[in-house]
């Protein structure tokens, strides 16, 4: 077995990318599906009554429609952001729990970022139907949880290295 799988560095450089990659190929090809059930913008079908349609939308800025028009600077974001991810996952192994979390943020960075390069906008189509609320995707979903998620994981991973330096 190579050393890279056996270190624990390597083995969060795995978990990271294969966590991102998931993301990244799941939001990708929900995408996709979308854009060939429902080729044109505006198509709507309900897929639970009372809780989430199907709305095909496409958005040329990030969440709520923010910055219309600026995909490449959203797109160059989403690159930094992973980059930045990366290193902290390499230089300071958290928990693999965390390093996870991370890589679904990352995930979902990336998945929007391929959306803006390679079709000018972002697919959006998950639409609540019981709450007014914008329309998201995959990616969304991995970024909002993954956020979340690291929140409270960093939390907690920052309270056991206080208290056990405390000891």
């Amino acid at each position: 077995m190579s050393p890279l799988v056996t270190s624990r560095r390597g083995s969060r450089i795995i978990i990271f990318w294969l966590f991102a990659g998931l993301v990244v190929l799941l939001d990708q090809a929900t995408k996709a599906a979308v854009r060939y059930v429902a080729p044109s913008t505006g198509f709507m079908r309900v897929l639970i009554p009372g809780l989430i349609d199907l709305v095909h939308v496409e958005n040329t800025g990030a969440a709520f429609s923010i910055g219309e028009g600026a995909g490449p600077i959203f797109a160059l974001l989403a690159l930094v952001v992973a980059c930045a991810a990366f290193v902290f996952v390499c230089t300071q192994e958290p928990p693999l729990p965390l390093t996870a979390s991370i890589a679904c943020v990352v995930g979902g960075g990336l998945g929007n970022m391929f959306d803006r390069l390679m079709q000018g906008s972002v697919t959006d189509f998950i639409s609540t139907s019981f709450i007014d609320f914008p329309v998201f995707n995959v990616a969304d979903i991995a970024v909002t949880c993954g956020i979340f998620l690291s929140f409270v994981l960093y939390l907690m991973w920052e309270g056991r290295a206080s208290e056990e330096a405390g000891r």
